[in-house]
C-alpha cells in the first residue's frame, strides 16, 4: 500500500514537471521574457511581458515579502511640453517675420513716394532699387555672410520668365505710385487674387470651389468703389496697378512651374531674381526715360530738397530689397496660406500708414470700398485653403 501511494505521487510529480516544461517552452516561444536576477539569492526568474513597449512594474510573485524585492519601471517621455514650446517659438518667429516685413514695406513706400514726388522717373528708381539689391547680395556672398547658391544654366533658364514678369510688375507698380496716392495703388493691388483666378481658370483650365469665385465679388466691387470715389484718380496710375497685378500673377505661375526641385533658399532666390531683372530692365529704362532726363531731373531735385534727396533715393532702394528679402525668407518658414494672409494684412498696414503720413484725403465711401476689397482678399485666402 505504501509503495503504491509513493509510486502514484512520483507519477504525478513527473507529469506536472513535463506539463510545466512544455507550458514554459510554449510561453517562451510566443511571449517575450524579461530576466530578473535577485542578488541576495542569486536566482534568475523569467517573467513574461505581454506589452514590451511599456513596462510599469515587475514584481516577484514567488516571495512572501509585502514589498517587492525586484522592481523595474520604464516610462515614455512626455513630449507635450516640448512640442508646446516649439509651437510657441514658431509663432513668435512668424510674428517677427511679419512685423519686419510690414515695417520695411511701409518705409519703402514712404521714401519711394517722396522720391517720385520730386523726381518722377519710375523706370530709373526701379533700376536703382534692383541694382542696390544685387550689390548688397554680392557683398554678402563675397564676405561669406550668406552662402552663395549652387546654380547652373538650367536654373537661369527657368528663372528668366519669372524675372520678366517680376520686372514688368515692379515697374508698373512704381509708375502707379508716381501718379496716384500710395493708398490707392495698394487698394487696386489688393485685387490681385481676382486676376489670379481669371488667368488660372481661362488660360490654364484650373477650377476652384464656389467659395473662391464668391470671394471675388467683394474684391472686384471694393476696388471699383474705391476707384470711382478716388479724389486724385489718374488713369495711368490705375492701369499701372492693374498691369502690376497681372504681371505678378504670371510671375507666381512661372515660379511654381520653373523652380520645382531646386534647393535655393528664399533670400538667394530673390537675389538671383533681382540680378536677372536688372539686366532686363536697364536697357528699357534708358530707352524710355534717357540719361539726359535723369541728369536734369536729378539736379532739379537736389536743388529743391537738398542733399537729403540722396538719402531718400538710397533709403527707398535699400528698404525695397530688405522688404522683399524678408518676404521670400518667410516663404521658407510658413505656408502659402499664411503668407497670403500676411500679405493681405500688410496692405491694411501700408494703406493706413500712408494716409496718416501723407495726409491723403479719403472720403467715407472710398474707405468703405478699400475695406470691402481687403475683406474679399482675406476671404479669398480662406476659401482657397
Amino acid at each position: 500500500m505504501s509503495f503504491s501511494i509513493k509510486q502514484s505521487a512520483l507519477t504525478m510529480d513527473v507529469s506536472n514537471s513535463v506539463v510545466h516544461k512544455r507550458f514554459s517552452s510554449i510561453r517562451s516561444s510566443f511571449s517575450p521574457c524579461l530576466k530578473v536576477q535577485n542578488n541576495s539569492t542569486n536566482k534568475i526568474t523569467l517573467v513574461s511581458v505581454s506589452r514590451p513597449l511599456h513596462i510599469s512594474s515587475v514584481e516577484s510573485c514567488f516571495r512572501r515579502e509585502e514589498k517587492p524585492v525586484v522592481r523595474c519601471e520604464a516610462y515614455e517621455s512626455d513630449k507635450s511640453s516640448s512640442e508646446a514650446k516649439s509651437e510657441r517659438a514658431q509663432q513668435v518667429k512668424i510674428g517677427i517675420y511679419f512685423a519686419t516685413w510690414w515695417a520695411f514695406n511701409v518705409v519703402f513706400n514712404i521714401y519711394n513716394k517722396k522720391v517720385l514726388n520730386v523726381y518722377p522717373f519710375p523706370w530709373l528708381t526701379s533700376t536703382l532699387s534692383l541694382a542696390c539689391g544685387s550689390f548688397m547680395m554680392m557683398v554678402l556672398w563675397v564676405t561669406r555672410i550668406a552662402e552663395p547658391p549652387k546654380i547652373d544654366i538650367e536654373f537661369w533658364k527657368a528663372l528668366f520668365p519669372v524675372a520678366v514678369a517680376h520686372t514688368i510688375g515692379y515697374v508698373a507698380a512704381t509708375v502707379s505710385l508716381s501718379k496716384v496716392a500710395v493708398s490707392f495703388t495698394h487698394i487696386i493691388k489688393s485685387g490681385e487674387p481676382a486676376f489670379s483666378v481669371i488667368v488660372l481658370r481661362f488660360l490654364l483650365g484650373d477650377t476652384f470651389p464656389p467659395a473662391v469665385y464668391l470671394s471675388l465679388i467683394p474684391i472686384i466691387g471694393g476696388c471699383a468703389l474705391a476707384a470711382l470715389t478716388e479724389l486724385k484718380f489718374n488713369m495711368t496710375g490705375f492701369m499701372g496697378a492693374m498691369i502690376s497685378n497681372l504681371a505678378f500673377v504670371f510671375r507666381n505661375i512661372f515660379s511654381k512651374k520653373g523652380m520645382k526641385g531646386t534647393s535655393v533658399s528664399g533670400m538667394n532666390y530673390y537675389a538671383c531674381l533681382s540680378m536677372l531683372s536688372l539686366l532686363i530692365l536697364t536697357p528699357f529704362a534708358i530707352a524710355v526715360e534717357g540719361v539726359h532726363m535723369w541728369v536734369a531731373g536729378w539736379k532739379e531735385a537736389v536743388s529743391l530738397i537738398g542733399p537729403q534727396f540722396i538719402w531718400w533715393v538710397v533709403a527707398q532702394s535699400i528698404f525695397y530689397n530688405l522688404d522683399n528679402q524678408v518676404a521670400y525668407m518667410s516663404l521658407d518658414e510658413i505656408s502659402p496660406l499664411t503668407f497670403s494672409i500676411g500679405n493681405t494684412l500688410k496692405r491694411i498696414f501700408v494703406i493706413v500708414s500712408s494716409i496718416i503720413i501723407f495726409h491723403t484725403p479719403v472720403q467715407p465711401i472710398n474707405a468703405l470700398g478699400a475695406a470691402i476689397a481687403i475683406l474679399g482678399t482675406f476671404l479669398y485666402s480662406q476659401a482657397k485653403a
